[in-house]
């Protein structure tokens, strides 16, 4: 038992460690000020998002680019709520070109059937997804423009996280979500991209089509952004990167209670095992080893079955490892005061990890009102 834990260990210990390399692969990219300017269609699906969109909204009104460069498509989502209203009452006496379409179902998936279908009537070559919980840096589009220009590329990923963290549940999910990007980073730094957010993503249109956009995976809810991903990197691998500007950096909340948090992790947990990336599958497999290790450790230890000292060096290990790789994605999004609680959040998040892997075999979650099948 304690061979087969220590060997987990350095898989694990290998694993993040090449994503820290990773990470410092990708140099920061700067955004400058220039002439040409790439047009946008901005995708943004809503449902009963009235509490988030005026957020939203204002930093729309925020952004510094040419209004005839960009417009925004609302995909409404049977919102029950006034969400439409505000979009029309905020925007409609601006220079913003906006419309808000009805989404049309065809599939088990309601946010890709939105994407779908707001990139059927899209007028430009661009299209960026994000979320109606989102605020939108100011020279969003404008680092994007640079980056198009600057690379050839088809698909761009870019940075996410969370803002307005308050209490200790806050934290632990900003802490677990940046230890997700900084794999995510570190994964386009190793030229194994396997993971992204749809939240700040950006593929041009005829790309999405010859890809087939979501066919293939539209009987699964989740997974708009990672599917495509992984789609577009077999056809293009070599123009599929990532934006690593913070002035691309867009913010987005974190659950309000553990019970959301909960379904929210289940969602994402539920397309993992349709991955058809082999390295996104190698690298989640040792994860829930290694968290699956530490509890099954700590469980016998409490019954003298498996020594303390050999737990400790365990969890020491994979700390540090994951500090390690914390403070770069911290520093990055100048978030390191978050790390004051990392050491109660790590010895709390083994136990999350592998209670998520557990419920999410059950063959139904729930997620914004509305039941899905996996």
């Amino acid at each position: 038992m304690m061979i087969l834990i220590f060997c987990i260990t350095f898989c694990y210990l290998l694993l993040i460690g090449s994503f820290i390399y990773g990470f410092n692969k990708i140099p920061n990219f700067i955004c400058q000020v220039e002439t040409e300017k790439i047009k946008f269609s901005v995708v943004i699906p809503f449902r009963n998002e009235a509490e988030n969109l005026p957020v939203l909204l204002n930093s729309i009104l925020k952004l510094r680019y040419p209004v005839a460069n960009f417009e925004i498509l609302f995909i409404n989502d049977a919102s029950e709520d006034p969400s439409e209203e505000i979009i029309k009452k905020k925007l409609e006496n601006t220079n913003i070109n906006f419309k808000i379409i009805q989404n049309k179902r065809i599939s088990n998936s309601p946010k890709k059937d939105a994407i779908s279908r707001a990139i059927e009537l899209a007028s430009y070559e661009w299209i960026i997804t994000t979320d109606a919980d989102c605020l939108l840096p100011k020279y969003w589009l404008t680092c994007y423009s640079n980056f198009i220009h600057k690379t050839n590329c088809n698909l761009i990923a870019a940075p996410v996280t969370y803002y307005n963290i308050n209490s200790f549940l806050d934290i632990f999910q900003t802490l677990d979500f940046l230890s997700l990007i900084g794999a995510t980073v570190g994964g386009f730094g190793l030229k194994k991209p396997f993971i992204c957010n749809g939240a700040n993503l950006a593929y041009k249109k005829d790309v999405f089509k010859i890809l087939n956009g979501f066919e293939g995976n539209n009987d699964i809810a989740s997974g708009d952004d990672v599917f495509l991903l992984q789609k577009a990197i077999k056809k293009h691998p070599k123009s599929v990167l990532f934006l690593k500007a913070k002035k691309a950096i867009v913010l987005t909340k974190s659950q309000p209670n553990f019970k959301s948090l909960i379904s929210q992790r289940v969602r994402w947990a539920s397309k993992t095992t349709h991955y058809k990336n082999s390295f996104g599958k190698l690298t989640g497999f040792v994860v829930l080893l290694m968290n699956t290790a530490l509890v099954s450790s700590i469980l016998l230890t409490l019954f003298n079955a498996f020594s303390f000292k050999y737990l400790l060096i365990t969890f020491t290990i994979k700390i540090i490892i994951d500090y390690m790789l914390l403070f770069k994605t911290t520093s990055f999004f100048n978030q390191k005061y978050l790390l004051k609680s990392y050491l109660i959040s790590s010895i709390f998040y083994p136990f999350f990890s592998v209670y998520i892997v557990i419920i999410s075999l059950f063959p139904n979650y729930k997620w914004k009102n509305r039941r899905y099948r996996k």
